[in-house]
């Protein structure tokens, strides 16, 4: 089997190729510090007992596994910590197929990438569902497209890239709708921290065994680079995710998990809450830009991305080079994340170089706009 490059990569490189000075908005690695308590745990691994640097158990550092279940209030046996998000999801999503319970993934369109490609690799079919203008679920359109070949359903919330939060009551039908079909839903919640509204509920809340929860460490503690997620699986489904997890990794790196179980529990609310109001100030000053450029562009209610559509710009790979070689600005083509918003582009608002990008690109749409092509 073949799979494609992912664009993130493409357009990074050739980004670092440009000839000018280019703002990077295509990563979605946060640019602020991680929690002091995560710098000062390492320091003391460093010199822990040799039997410390050994096997950490497969699903988890006990420890971590507790601190995780405490905060989602759910047994810690529930809980399977993963090599980072990605492979939450990948737990997730072959549990689902691997039931006998058909083949077929509904994905909301714009979609994260990953999904259909982890569908693709698992042996399942992608059927893209349209989301509404402003990114929240249509349920309708779910429910139309829910066959007794759907064997899962994959939702995100806070939305890459739509910053859209699902209202828990429209994933209350959707899991309704997957109970009809004997299908599991996958509710990738890993941006629940950047909750810029105050109005996110996670989907464990609803208590049902159809309901598999993911997240993760990676944006919240601003650590892409340590890669410790976790899956939340119902009793019936976690024994199955452990043991796949196993065979795939063994287990995951105990001074990440070390680390980041003392950050968990040293690391006050200021901290989010700091990375928060950052973010908000960034989207201020970001679609003000978009404002003074005539885009149309989604407020981000969660998250840390903007979709916006520039009239007669459409958001093709071919124009997101364009855009880095003219403007010095790089973005995500809407075309990446599946077909409802192809003519838009993403941008990630995790550069202290934020109002920098967003006044060039109002000063590149602006009175003397390109061509269209």
């Amino acid at each position: 089997m073949e799979y494609e490059e992912p664009k993130f990569f493409h357009v990074m490189q050739y980004a670092a190729g440009a000839d000018g000075d280019v703002i990077d908005m295509v990563s979605g690695n946060p640019d602020w510090e991680p929690p002091a308590a995560l710098r000062e745990a390492l320091r003391e691994y460093a010199d822990l007992p040799p039997e410390e640097f050994q096997y950490p158990p497969s699903e988890g550092l006990v420890e971590l596994r507790e601190a995780i279940a405490e905060r989602r209030n759910v047994d810690p046996d529930r809980v399977v910590v993963t090599n980072g998000t990605g492979e939450a999801n990948y737990l997730a999503m072959a549990r689902a197929f691997e039931r006998g319970a058909g083949d077929e993934a509904l994905l909301m369109d714009p979609v994260y990438p990953y999904y259909p490609g982890k569908t693709d690799m698992l042996g399942g079919e992608s059927t893209l569902v349209p989301t509404e203008r402003d990114g929240s679920l249509d349920v309708d359109a779910i429910r139309e497209a829910a066959s007794e070949d759907t064997a899962l359903v994959v939702l995100n919330t806070p939305n890459n890239p739509t910053g859209a939060i699902y209202d828990l009551d429209a994933i209350r039908e959707v899991v309704e709708i997957a109970e009809a079909v004997d299908a599991l839903v996958m509710v990738d919640e890993v941006y629940d921290h950047f909750d810029l509204t105050g109005e996110f509920e996670s989907a464990l809340t609803l208590e049902s065994e159809r309901v598999l929860v993911t997240s993760g460490f990676s944006k919240s503690m601003a650590i892409t680079g340590f890669r410790v997620g976790y899956g939340i699986f119902p009793e019936v489904h976690v024994g199955d995710a452990k043991t796949r997890h196993m065979l795939v990794n063994v287990a995951g790196a105990r001074p990440s998990q070390y680390a980041v179980h003392h950050a968990l529990a040293e690391t006050p609310p200021e901290y989010y809450a700091e990375a928060r109001d950052l973010l908000s100030e960034r989207v201020d000053a970001f679609t003000d830009a978009l404002d003074a450029a005539g885009a149309e562009y989604t407020r981000p209610e969660g998250a840390f991305y903007v979709l916006a559509r520039f009239d007669g710009f459409p958001g093709t790979m071919a124009n997101v080079k364009r855009l880095i070689d003219e403007a010095g600005v790089a973005g995500m083509p809407g075309e990446a994340f599946g077909t409802a918003r192809e003519e838009w582009i993403r941008f990630a608002l995790v550069t202290p170089r934020t109002v920098e990008a967003a006044e060039r690109l109002a000063d590149y749409f602006g009175d003397d706009a390109p061509d269209p092509r």
